[in-house]
């Protein structure tokens, strides 16, 4: 942790309630669209004094002030890219981590912006709640921004050596985060709706296609490919599903595919597709592919499919001990929307000792990966934002080996605690929700969590279930079976009372000897819940799956079992 898969899918789903979410109770405004004063308006806000301080002085309604929240967020994200830009054109007088470190800024940065310019383009045009499944994006997109600016600063607090960019460039990091903090405050009360109603986007058709299908007007050769993975049973389609796939490459590390390497085939992608075009879908064959990949934000909707788990394996060894950032150290790291990822393993070799060392790096939007691997020990699978589903797939690891800070489901899945280093503890989640309003949580549902064959030999390492990365942490254990290599107290603490009360922490009908909440924390935000407050995290209500996830071709469990 630093510092520690066409039917028309839908971009536009509805809002998911922000459930258990510790947010400043005043609601003066019962009207949005009622004129205020700024100080009324803020007080809906997480801080009211910074927020009355950057709105303008003379009365609107939420509207108003939303807009001008967002504008002038737009604003200070290009500002602060042109900032970092001044510091990297000065990179022979910086350290490599330093340098990455900045990198990664800007490449957040950039995001933030796209994301900024597209709230802005919503926000200008409407003065109503928006139809809820609109109205999710949006707050998706929010929240996400807020993600990426903490990551931003966390990577900048590791770089040690760089003390004068730190401290060029954490006081804009932080007042622009309170400013993005306001704009997603003000969009919740003005645009989404109060009542919100599970229906899906009006453009997305049942078409009820079975197993995948191309496009009529492909060559042969590619029909064949195409033909030969689907009898392998790598897509997953299931009755009423549509897998539509618009070309196919084939890697192969022989030289008898399109290419021998991953990137290349990436690189080969259409940019900026759609999710009506059909998916570009990168067959990698079986072998070890030692190479690190990026999937970057115009390589949309591409689904790479190997040959299984541990027989197509991506490789890596980077790590912080070794002068990378926990973001840059991924071995797969995936920006571009709509990505699924099937039968293969991703791994970071660098082992326990260097630390952070991140296997797959996740901040696609309305992402998918089916039976794959991720092995790691700290940091394995770093879920960053927006939202992610993951099915049937292996995680291996010691130290808050799930983290982040998306809106994710992982269903059915293993969850392997392995043995760490001598004096450390595991901890299977690490979440990091750093406002009351973002819409992101860690929802673990139906999986199964028992001891890697390390562990399991072993005697007095502590297995919790997760602890507090950030103030607003938020994970959910669901119906899941954990074995007993869970510590009876379920959770650990960050760093003494930091978060206890702000968390939101739950657990479910869960099973198995470490199930057992006797004898759990009794921290103000922990909660064993009923089956209507779980039900608030399901792929249909937390992630509103049934949108987009039929698309993949990856089965899933709408609701709970």
């Amino acid at each position: 942790m630093a510092s520690k898969l066409s039917y028309s899918l839908s971009f536009f789903l509805f809002l998911l309630p922000l459930f258990h979410t510790v947010i400043v109770s005043a609601d003066t405004v019962s009207n949005p669209a009622t004129p205020v004063s700024p100080g009324t308006a803020c007080q809906s806000t997480p801080d009211p004094s910074y927020c009355k301080s950057v709105l303008p002085p003379q009365n609107g309604n939420v509207y108003d002030y939303g807009r001008f929240s967002v504008k002038k967020s737009l604003s200070q994200a290009r500002k602060f890219l042109s900032l970092v830009d001044k510091y990297l054109h000065r990179r022979s007088s910086l350290s490599a981590t330093a340098i990455r470190a900045l990198q990664d800024c800007r490449t957040l940065g950039e995001l933030n912006f796209d994301f900024l310019s597209s709230s802005f383009q919503t926000v200008n045009k409407t003065t109503r709640f928006l139809p809820s499944f609109q109205a999710d994006d949006i707050q998706t997109l929010l929240s996400a921004i807020l993600t990426n600016q903490q990551t931003c600063l966390d990577g900048l607090k590791d770089t040690a050596s760089a003390w004068s960019v730190r401290n060029g460039l954490i006081l804009p990091l932080s007042n622009d985060t309170k400013l993005y903090s306001v704009s997603l405050a003000l969009f919740n009360k003005g645009w989404v709706p109060r009542s919100k109603v599970n229906t899906m986007h009006p453009t997305k058709k049942q078409q009820g296609f079975r197993n995948g299908r191309l496009p009529l007007k492909m060559s042969s050769t590619t029909r064949a490919i195409f033909e030969s993975v689907s009898r392998r049973k790598l897509l997953q389609a299931s009755v009423g599903q549509d897998v539509v796939v618009r070309d196919i490459v084939t890697v192969s590390q022989d030289g008898s595919g399109n290419f021998t390497t991953i990137s290349d085939a990436i690189a080969a992608a259409p940019n900026k597709s759609a999710s009506t075009d059909g998916y570009f879908l990168i067959y990698v064959t079986a072998g070890v592919y030692d190479e690190i990949v990026s999937i970057d934000k115009k390589k949309t909707y591409l689904m790479m499919v190997g040959d299984g788990i541990n027989k197509t394996i991506i490789t890596g060894n980077r790590s912080v001990v070794d002068g990378w950032t926990t973001f840059s150290s991924a071995t797969l790291a995936v920006v571009g929307q709509g990505f699924v990822g099937v039968n293969m393993t991703i791994r970071n070799t660098a082992g326990a000792v260097k630390h952070q060392a991140v296997a797959l790096r996740n901040g696609a939007d309305l992402s998918t990966f089916y039976s794959c691997s991720f092995e790691g020990y700290q940091d394995t699978l770093y879920v960053h934002s927006l939202r992610q589903f993951y099915r049937e797939c292996d995680i291996y690891g010691t130290v808050d080996f799930i983290f982040g800070n998306a809106k994710v489901v992982l269903q059915s899945c293993n969850m392997y605690p392995r043995l760490p280093m001598q004096g450390q503890f595991n901890a299977i989640t690490a979440q990091g929700r750093t406002d009351p309003n973002q819409d992101t949580g860690i929802s673990i549902h139906n999986c199964s969590i028992r001891a890697a064959d390390d562990l399991a030999a072993s005697r007095g390492v502590s297995t919790y279930l997760g602890r507090p990365w950030k103030e607003y942490s938020r994970t959910v254990y669901m119906q899941t079976f954990m074995d007993d290599l869970i510590n009876g107290a379920g959770w650990r603490a960050w760093d003494g009372d930091f978060a206890l009360s702000t968390l939101y922490y739950a657990e479910y009908s869960n099973s198995g000897p470490g199930s057992n909440t006797s004898n759990r924390v009794t921290w103000s935000g922990y909660h064993v819940i009923n089956a209507t407050d779980a039900a608030n995290f399901t792929v249909s209500n937390f992630l509103l799956g049934d949108d987009w996830l039929p698309q993949t071709g990856v089965s899933y469990t709408d609701n709970l079992i």
